[in-house]
C-alpha cells in the first residue's frame, strides 16, 4: 500500500511542477507565446490556478498520509539491538565497580606480552652516524 501511495505522490509532484511552470508569470515565464490556443488567456489562468490548488491539496494529503503510515505501529527499537540498560540490569549498587580484568584491552595486552616473551630480541641494525 505504501508503494502505491508513493507512486501516486510522485505523479502528483510531477504534474504539480509542470502546472506551475506552465503558468504565466509577471515576466512571461514558460507560459509565453499562447494566444492561438483553444482557451483565452483568462480561461487558461483560471484553469491552471484551480489545477494547481487541487494538486497542492493532493500533495499535502499524500504527504500527511505517508508520514502517518510510516509511524503507524512503530515499536521502540535500539540501534545496538539490546534491551535498554534500565530493564536489563538487576537491582544492585548504584555505582558498580569497574571491571579489573577480562576486557578486550587486557586480553590484547596479555597476548602482546606472550608474543614478546616467545620471540628473541632483535639485534639493532646499522646506526646512522651522529654529529657531535
Amino acid at each position: 500500500m505504501q508503494t502505491v501511495i508513493i507512486v501516486v505522490h510522485l505523479m502528483i509532484v510531477a504534474t504539480l511542477i509542470a502546472t506551475v511552470l506552465l503558468q504565466k508569470s509577471e515576466g512571461g515565464g514558460l507560459g509565453v507565446g499562447g494566444g492561438a490556443g483553444f482557451m483565452s488567456s483568462r480561461g487558461t489562468a483560471n484553469l491552471l490556478t484551480r489545477t494547481t490548488a487541487v494538486l497542492a491539496v493532493g500533495f499535502f494529503a499524500t504527504s500527511l498520509f505517508l508520514s502517518w503510515y510510516a509511524s503507524y505501529d512503530r515499536k521502540p527499537s535500539s540501534i545496538v539491538g539490546t534491551t535498554p540498560a534500565s530493564q536489563s540490569q538487576p537491582a544492585g549498587p548504584a555505582n558498580p565497580a569497574p571491571p579489573t580484568s577480562g576486557g578486550i584491552l587486557d586480553s590484547l595486552k596479555k597476548a602482546d606480552e606472550q608474543q614478546q616473551q616467545q620471540t628473541p630480541p632483535v639485534p639493532p641494525g646499522p646506526q646512522a652516524p651522529r654529529s657531535q
